[in-house]
């Protein structure tokens, strides 16, 4: 499992430095410190541990326990948390993410992996709509599902903007833009701001 994942960061400095056109595996296993041999004890192909760099990157941008990161049970502050964490992991990605978005453009399997990921966003942000409308904070008239993925591709596409086009906008001026922009858009009450 070492190994694997020595491979694994190997290919994304890779991938980061070359871009996946341009990746080799013999640059994969050389800047592991693998032999060839090795690479394919755990991946059969550029396109194979593409996807399992990637696979780590969605791991950490999906932030299952979003909760954590904010203080308390204020819808406003988890969505403001959980736009924060989207962000920042974002920009931290934002090469690969760059990378992600290419080459799904040429490459069906990962056209599918991008769109599975983006469901992923969208399960996890319905749930959240729909926990605040029964609640009776959120808009019951909104579809979760629809508002989800309106809003989950807002904030995607501002990140894609802001780290991969080189938009340049203020990190903490994002972050409070498109809060208020969720908050409004789900009609949540004053009480909850």
């Amino acid at each position: 499992m070492r190994t694997r994942a020595e491979l694994i960061q190997a290919a994304r400095r890779v991938f980061e430095r070359d871009g996946y056109l341009d990746a080799r595996l013999a640059d994969v296993t050389t800047e592991a410190g693998t032999a060839a041999g090795s690479f394919y004890t755990y991946f059969s192909s550029k396109e194979d541990i593409f996807a399992a760099v990637l696979e780590q990157v969605q791991d950490e941008m999906l932030h299952p326990h979003i909760r954590d990161l904010a203080d308390n049970d204020d819808p406003v502050a988890v969505i403001e948390a959980s736009n924060r964490a989207y962000l920042e992991s974002f920009k931290r990605n934002a090469r690969l993410m760059a990378l992600l978005e290419q080459v799904s453009a040429i490459d069906e399997r990962f056209r599918e992996l991008r769109h599975r990921r983006t469901q992923a966003f969208g399960r996890r942000n319905a749930h959240a709509i729909h926990a605040l409308q029964l609640r009776g904070l959120a808009d019951p008239g909104l579809d979760p599902e629809l508002t989800a993925a309106a809003l989950s591709y807002m904030v995607s596409r501002t990140a894609y903007a802001s780290f991969v086009l080189g938009e340049n906008y203020d990190l903490d001026q994002l972050v409070e833009t498109l809060t208020k922009v969720w908050v409004n858009a789900l009609r949540l009450p004053e009480s909850a701001r």
